[in-house]
């Protein structure tokens, strides 16, 4: 005899996990849906919070982490606060330093040649501001042109 569960129940019976992602939806900030998932997939993340107080002290652990302990491979593997307070350079000689000695004393553990750390971008945005000479934006006439819907 069949007997009718929950979508999630059987899920859960086939051994398929839960994701927090949303599906089709493709225009989500791609550093806001990072930092999320980075988020939700802690392993502290409750699945309820017990009040809003509860909520708003996890969140100031996890940004203080999040902010100063965490390393972001677009960041060069630095943190939020290094590269904001402007010690990336210091930090970033250092590792080429580190990285110098390391290829010296064994170079045979570098199969690519000597090793150079990763390199800070020129800037990351959220919003991007728009430029008055950008041409990658289609003006208003080919939008009405061009949309079929």
């Amino acid at each position: 005899m069949l007997t009718a569960k929950v979508v999630a129940q059987l899920l859960d019976d086939l051994g398929v996990t839960k994701t927090h992602s949303r599906p089709y939806t493709s225009n989500d900030n791609p550093f806001s849906e990072a930092q999320f998932k980075t988020m939700k997939y802690r392993p502290d993340y409750p699945d309820r919070f017990g009040c809003k107080a509860d909520a708003r002290a996890w969140a100031q652990a996890f940004f203080g982490w999040y902010n100063n302990e965490h390393y972001h491979m677009n960041l060069g593997l630095l943190t939020p606060a290094t590269v904001h307070y402007g010690r990336a350079p210091q930090v970033i000689a250092q590792r080429q330093t580190t990285l110098a000695v390391a290829y010296r004393l064994h170079p045979e553990r570098f199969v690519k040649g000597e090793p150079k750390p990763l390199v800070l971008p020129d800037a990351v945005w959220i919003n991007p501001p728009k430029l008055a000479h950008d041409v990658s934006q289609p003006s208003p006439a080919t939008v009405e042109k061009t949309d079929s819907w």
